[in-house]
């Protein structure tokens, strides 16, 4: 059994390493997650849901492979499944195709994963290793709020709602 470094009291419930896929980390399976896709509500989409969040991510697949060993790395050192790491850069930037040197278009928010300069002081330069286990930090220790707040909720569950805040909150 794998545990975190923290000092959340309840082991992880499982080993990421013993799974079939290749890695899924410690917080659940994004896979096993259900999802309405990218918004019907944003204009100018060819296609909203499931396919919609298809499009984005064939879309930013090229850049992606950029900061593939970085999301590994991150992910495998912080347990977390590098999916949800690339899931959530796609999301929020594009694989940094609409930053301009790491900022949002309002300069607020820095990095692949879009920090608040306003709420965290960002660490590394935008695209780095050093930044982005800074931003997965910050995620995972919502995660596990969320699992504290509901004790009940299953793993899928726990993820689901801090990835879905997450996303919400840097997109305001």
């Amino acid at each position: 059994m794998v545990t975190s470094e923290s000092t959340y009291p309840y082991p992880h419930p499982v080993n990421p390493y013993s799974q079939p896929r290749l890695y899924h980390g410690c917080y659940g399976d994004i896979m096993s997650m259900d999802t309405p896709g990218a918004s019907c509500a944003i204009d100018r989409l060819i296609h909203c849901g499931i396919r919609g969040s298809e499009m984005f991510a064939e879309m930013d697949l090229v850049l992606m492979k950029k900061y593939q060993n970085i999301i590994k790395n991150v992910g495998q050192k912080q347990c977390v499944d590098p999916a949800l790491i690339a899931g959530i850069i796609s999301r929020e930037t594009h694989a940094g195709s609409v930053l301009q040197d790491g900022w949002d278009h309002q300069g607020l928010k820095f990095g692949l994963m879009q920090l608040d300069k306003h709420t965290y002081h960002p660490t590394g330069a935008w695209d780095s290793e050093e930044h982005l286990i800074q931003a997965v930090k910050i995620l995972t220790d919502k995660i596990k709020a969320i699992q504290r707040k509901f004790p009940t909720w299953t793993m899928t569950q726990h993820l689901k709602g801090e990835s879905s805040l997450f996303v919400e909150i840097n997109s305001e």
